[in-house]
């Protein structure tokens, strides 16, 4: 079962860091089997209006998700981040 990796940046702290950690996450989720379907700042929004960066990767599975995360190329991408943003990553399945 496909699952959605989904992430909502609620602040930027640092560009550089967020850069360059951009730099190394888009290939190491790609090579792991992740197709990046939607990037950037909602276009709209409802409920508590919250204009905020989020990030959508189509995975083949939640363990494939998973270990894309656990993956020590994207840990490299977590090491280049280094707390430049304030963010939260969920892995939900597809319905």
């Amino acid at each position: 079962m496909t699952a959605y990796w989904i992430s909502s940046y609620s602040e930027i702290l640092d560009a550089d860091k967020m850069a360059a950690y951009a730099k190394l996450a888009l290939p190491a989720l790609t090579a792991a089997g992740g197709t990046f379907l939607a990037r950037g700042v909602a276009e709209a929004w409802w409920e508590q209006g919250i204009e905020e960066r989020v990030v959508l990767i189509e995975f083949d599975s939640v363990e494939a998700a998973v270990a894309a995360h656990d993956s020590p190329a994207y840990a490299e991408a977590l090491a280049a981040l280094d707390g430049g943003a304030v963010r939260d990553i969920r892995i939900v399945p597809g319905a």
